[in-house]
């Protein structure tokens, strides 16, 4: 159900951009090529919802596979555009997370929890604006940190979680207030994933975290 809610969503987006762009092209008078100018500095706050799909994982000795809950957290980014359409965004956000083994040969395991700081660069594109909507594209790089571990016990001790890298797609739309308030929607892809190393190594497990963050919030321009 996430993946497909998360395809959905991006795809939405994607073609949300493509047909304001050609809606734009097809209106006569359009009344301006972009809500932002070179320059501008945008600050947003988000409300996310991250979502960790965990595509594939291995867990060593006992079988199984690894899982991870959803979390909701907030969100803040700051964007500076190089032109009117190109800009630069940089997101940051930490969510606290419990990892399981599930079917596993001795049932399910509960590993502990642990804190993720995934700070994110992208490059965006924004389309030129229909009415008060502009959508935006981008594409970037993920740094994740995995922090904070508290090990689940009994079973489990003792656990460390690898830090990752990755690249990030994203989709996403302004809504103009007025000329410097905002409201935004924003959904993003991030390919990351992280070892696992429980009591000391005895047990190890890798998963393709590949969360899927879904957002919402309010922007405003300098």
């Amino acid at each position: 159900m996430k993946k497909s809610l998360a395809a959905t969503l991006i795809t939405g987006l994607c073609s949300a951009g493509l047909l304001a762009t050609h809606a734009h092209a097809q209106t006569p008078g359009a009344a301006q090529n972009s809500f932002f100018h070179q320059g501008d500095i945008l600050l947003r706050g988000r409300v996310i919802g991250v979502l960790p799909q965990n595509f594939s994982s291995t867990v060593s000795v006992i079988g199984g596979q690894v899982r991870t809950t959803d979390q909701i957290a907030p969100e803040l980014d700051l964007s500076y555009f190089l032109t009117d359409h190109i800009s630069v965004e940089a997101i940051a956000a930490s969510t606290r997370h419990e990892v399981w083994a599930s079917h596993t040969q001795i049932g399910r395991v509960d590993v502990g929890a642990v804190w993720v700081l995934p700070p994110t660069v992208t490059l965006q594109y924004h389309f030129s604006p229909v009415g008060a909507f502009q959508p935006y594209l981008g594409a970037g790089i993920t740094v994740a940190f995995f922090y904070a571990t508290q090990p689940a016990g009994p079973i489990v001790s003792k656990v460390g979680f690898s830090n990752s890298i990755g690249p990030a797609l994203q989709a996403g739309i302004d809504y103009r207030l007025n000329d410097h308030w905002f409201a935004n929607f924003d959904v993003k892809q991030i390919f990351i994933d992280t070892k696992a190393r429980i009591n000391g190594g005895a047990i190890t497990a890798k998963t393709s975290l590949s969360p899927t963050v879904v957002g919402a919030g309010i922007g405003y321009r300098f």
